[in-house]
C-alpha cells in the first residue's frame, strides 16, 4: 500500500497560503531592520528581546538534527508537544468529517485535541496486559481515519508498546501513525525517529521536559518527512517558539553528558522505589516501567491520595481510567522525596488496614 500525504491532507491546507513574516522575505544579515515593526529602541528586559525570534528556529533544528541523526529539515518544533498533536489535528484533519483513533488509557490530549477540532474518536483499548489490541484497530479503520495515536511508553501504564505491533500498523494503515515517545530516554527501546525513512506515514513525537528537564521552557518536538513537516509548518503561527526557548534550549542541547547522567540516576531511583513499594503489604502490583514514573495498584487509591495531600505530597490518581482501577501515579522524585512518600505510604496502609 503505497502512502498518498495528498489524500491525507486537509484540501483546505493544501492550497494554503502560509502566512509570511518579515524574516521570510529577506536572506542573509542586515544591520537596520526597518520591515517588521519592532520597537527599535529596544525593551525593558535587554535590548535584542525587542526583535522577533526566527520562525523556523534554525539553530536549534541544526543541534536537535545532530542529537537525533536526521535533516533539520525533518523537524517541528511546538510550544510543548501539545502544540504539535493540535497543529496535526489541524492540519490532517477535516472537522466533522474525519476521525482518530486513540488507544486508551493513554495520554489525554490526544482526546482533547480531537474533541477541540471537532474530530471523531474511535477507541481501541489497550489489552489487559496494556499492549495494542492491532485486530480492534484494524476493524475500526476506514476510509475517513486519519491519524492513528500511539503513547509508547506509554503515559499513565509506564510500558512500552511491541515496536512488531507498531511496524504492523505502519506498514498496513495509510493515514499518520503518530508514535508519542515523550518518555523514550528512560527506555532502553530503540526510538522510532531513526525508522523515519522507512515509513512516509510515521510521526514520532518527543519533547524537552521529560528527560532533560525542561517542562517549564515548553518545547515538543515532531519528527517526520519532509513533506509532512513542511504542511505542519505552514499552519503554525509565525513566531510559535520564543526567542528566549530558543536560547535556553540552544544551551541545554549542549549538556548531552549531564541529562544523561540524570536519566541513569532516576532509573535507578525508579527501580529501587518499585522494590520498596512492591514490598508493602496490600500493594496489588508495581507495573513494569520504562518511564520516569510507576503506575502502582493499591485499594482505596482516593483515600490514599487525599492522606498523601495532607503531608505534602502530591500523586496522580488514575483509577477512573480504562483497566487502571485501584491505580495511583507515582513520579520519581529526588532521593529525599521518594524517603518522605515511601514512609507516608508505609503509615497509611497500616493505620488504614489495621483499622478496618
Amino acid at each position: 500500500m503505497k502512502f498518498d500525504i495528498k489524500k491525507i491532507v486537509r484540501p483546505n491546507i493544501e492550497i494554503l497560503k502560509a502566512y509570511s513574516s518579515a524574516k521570510d522575505e529577506y536572506t542573509g544579515e542586515a544591520n537596520v531592520l526597518l520591515d517588521a515593526n519592532e520597537n527599535s529602541l529596544g525593551s525593558p528586559l535587554t535590548k535584542w528581546y525587542n526583535r522577533y525570534p526566527d520562525p523556523y528556529q534554525k539553530k536549534v533544528k541544526e543541534r536537535l538534527a545532530f542529537i537525533k541523526q536526521i535533516k533539520s529539515e525533518q523537524i517541528f518544533l511546538g510550544n510543548g508537544s501539545d502544540e504539535c498533536i493540535d497543529n496535526l489535528f489541524r492540519t490532517f484533519c477535516e472537522p466533522g468529517k474525519d476521525n482518530v483513533i486513540i488507544c486508551p488509557p493513554t495520554y489525554p490530549m490526544y482526546e482533547v485535541g480531537a474533541n477541540i477540532n471537532n474530530i471523531e474518536i474511535k477507541n481501541a483499548p489497550l489489552l489487559p496486559n496494556f499492549q495494542l489490541n492491532v485486530a480492534h484497530i484494524e476493524q475500526l479503520v476506514n476510509e475517513q481515519t486519519k491519524i492513528i495515536w500511539i503513547c509508547s511508553p506509554n503515559n499513565p501504564t509506564g510500558n512500552s508498546l511491541d515496536r512488531i505491533d507498531i511496524e504492523t500498523i505502519l506498514n498496513h494503515f495509510n493515514g499518520l501513525v503518530v508514535v508519542d515517545e515523550a518518555y523514550i530516554n528512560f527506555s532502553k527501546q530503540k526510538s522510532f525517529a531513526q525508522s523515519l525513512i522507512d515509513y512516509p506515514n510515521l510521526v514520532v513525537l518527543q519533547t524537552l521536559s521529560k528527560a532533560w528537564g525542561l517542562a517549564g521552557l515548553r518545547l515538543g518536538m515532531a519528527f517526520a518527512s519532509e513533506e509532512i513537516i513542511g504542511y505542519m509548518n505552514k499552519v503554525k503561527a509565525p513566531y510559535n517558539i520564543s526567542m528566549v526557548t530558543q536560547e535556553l534550549a540552544l544551551t541545554a542541547l549542549e549538556e548531552v553528558g549531564q541529562v544523561n547522567d540524570m536519566i541513569a540516576h532516576l532509573v535507578d531511583m525508579r527501580i529501587a522505589l518499585a522494590a520498596v513499594i512492591e514490598g508493602m503489604p496490600f500493594v496489588e502490583k508495581v507495573y513494569p516501567s520504562d518511564t520516569n514514573f510507576l503506575l502502582v495498584k493499591i485499594p482505596k487509591v482516593p483515600e490514599l491520595y487525599r492522606y498523601l495531600l495532607t503531608q505534602g505530597i502530591v500523586v496522580r490518581d488514575r483509577s477512573s481510567l480504562e483497566n487502571c482501577s485501584d491505580s495511583v501515579r507515582i513520579t520519581i522524585g529526588t532521593e529525599q522525596e521518594n524517603t518522605l512518600l515511601i514512609d507516608a505510604m508505609a503509615k497509611w496502609i497500616e493505620f488504614t488496614f489495621t483499622n478496618d
